[in-house]
C-alpha cells in the first residue's frame, strides 16, 4: 500500500495557476457567461428536426441569393446620372444615397453575415435582420418613387421630365426587394425561408407595452391660516386693541414686556417642546425708567419707514398713506403687525402719530 499523502505530485505549472478550479463568485460561471452571450446574439440557430430540409445555393437560401442579385444591379446602376440636367448620380446629390442605396446595402450585408457568422449581429435595435431588410427596401422604393413623381409633376408644368432611366431601374429593383422581404412569406418557394423557424422570446423593446396606472395621490395637509388683521373704522382710528387680543409670536418677547421687577427668564416654546429647560440666569435684567405700554394702538409714520425682524432684515414698510397697528410700545421701538399677520420692529419712532 502507498500513502497518498506521501505520493509525489506533479509540479504546478503556470497554466494551473492561471485557470482556477472554481470561480470565487458563485454567480459568475462559464454557463452564466454563455447565457449572457446567447441573449445578446440570440444564441445559435435551433434546428427543427421534424421540418423538411431546405435547399439553397451554398450556405444561402434562394431568397437571400435573389436579394443579393438585385442589390448588385441597384448598386452598379446607382453610379449613373439620375437627372437629365446636371448629370449627377445619387452619390453626388447630397445625402440622397443614404436612403436610396445605403440602407439596402446594410440590410443585404447583415443578411449575408447572418449565414456566414451565426454568432454575429442578430438585430438592429428591436428589429430582426429580416424586419430591418423589409424596412430598408420599402423606404428606398418610396424615395425612388418620390423622384419619379416629382419628374411627372415637372413634365406636366414645364414639359420636361427630369428623371433618367436609372430612376426607373432603381424603382423596379427596390420593388422587387419589397416583394422578397415584406411579401416573401406569401410565395411558395421563397416563403420556405420563414417556415419552420424556432420560436424565440421577443426583444424587450418589441414586447407589448406595460399598462400605465394612475399615480396615487397623497392628501395634502392644509396650511394654517393667519388671523385676519383688524382694520380701523371709517373716520377715526380705534385704540382699544389690547395686547391680549393680538398675541405676539414666540421669540419677540423681551425683558421689557414683563414687569420692571420681574427677572424670571421666559423659556421659548421650541425648547420646552424638546424637553430641555434652561436654568434661570442669575443676572438681573436692566429695566427702563418708563414702563412698557400694555395697549395696542394705531400709528401713522410721517414718511416711509422699514419694519425689520430680529436680525435687522426688512420685512415690510409703513408710511403716511395707511395706519399701522402697533401691538407693543417698547419706548425706543414699536412692535408692528402687518395686515397679513407678519410682525416686526419699527426702530425709528420719531414723529409717529398715535391714533
Amino acid at each position: 500500500m502507498t500513502d497518498e499523502n506521501n505520493t509525489p505530485q506533479p509540479p504546478e505549472t503556470d497554466f494551473d495557476r492561471r485557470v482556477p478550479e472554481a470561480s470565487a463568485d458563485p454567480d459568475v460561471t462559464f454557463d452564466s457567461v454563455g447565457e449572457a452571450f446567447a441573449a445578446l446574439t440570440d444564441g445559435p440557430d435551433a434546428v427543427d428536426e421534424t421540418a423538411p430540409p431546405q435547399y439553397g445555393v451554398g450556405p444561402f437560401s434562394v431568397r437571400e441569393v435573389a436579394l443579393g442579385g438585385i442589390w448588385v444591379i441597384a448598386f452598379i446602376v446607382s453610379f449613373f446620372p439620375i437627372y437629365n440636367v446636371g448629370g449627377s448620380s445619387v452619390w453626388t446629390a447630397g445625402i440622397d444615397w443614404v436612403l436610396t442605396i445605403g440602407v439596402p446595402t446594410v440590410a443585404v450585408f447583415l443578411l449575408l453575415l447572418r449565414r456566414l457568422s451565426p454568432q454575429g449581429i442578430r438585430r438592429v435595435g428591436s428589429l430582426g435582420i429580416d424586419q430591418f431588410a423589409s424596412v430598408a427596401f420599402t423606404v428606398s422604393m418610396v424615395v425612388w418613387l418620390g423622384i419619379l413623381w416629382a419628374s411627372f409633376v415637372s413634365l406636366a408644368g414645364q414639359r420636361l421630365f427630369h428623371a433618367t432611366w436609372v430612376v426607373w431601374v432603381e424603382f423596379i429593383v427596390m420593388l422587387a426587394g419589397v416583394l422578397l422581404t415584406v411579401f416573401a412569406p406569401l410565395f411558395p418557394t421563397i416563403g420556405e425561408d420563414f417556415r419552420h423557424r424556432p420560436e424565440v422570446p421577443a426583444h424587450r423593446v418589441a414586447r407589448p407595452a406595460r399598462p400605465i396606472v394612475a399615480r396615487p395621490r397623497t392628501p395634502r395637509t392644509p396650511r394654517p391660516q393667519a388671523a385676519p388683521a383688524a382694520t380701523p373704522p371709517a373716520g377715526a382710528p380705534e385704540s382699544d386693541f389690547t395686547a391680549a387680543d393680538t398675541a405676539a409670536p414666540v421669540g419677540l418677547a423681551s425683558e421689557d414686556a414683563s414687569p420692571a421687577g420681574d427677572t424670571t427668564q421666559i423659556t421659548p416654546l421650541d425648547t420646552v417642546a424638546a424637553g430641555v429647560v434652561e436654568e434661570p440666569v442669575a443676572e438681573v435684567a436692566e429695566t427702563t425708567s418708563t414702563p412698557a405700554a400694555s395697549q395696542a394702538f394705531w400709528a401713522l409714520a410721517p414718511v416711509e419707514r422699514d419694519v425689520v425682524d430680529e436680525n435687522g432684515t426688512t420685512i415690510f414698510t409703513i408710511g403716511p398713506t395707511a395706519w399701522a397697528l402697533v401691538i407693543e410700545d417698547r419706548v425706543d421701538r414699536f412692535v408692528v403687525r402687518h395686515e397679513d399677520g407678519r410682525i416686526g420692529y419699527l426702530t425709528d419712532v420719531s414723529g409717529v402719530t398715535r391714533g
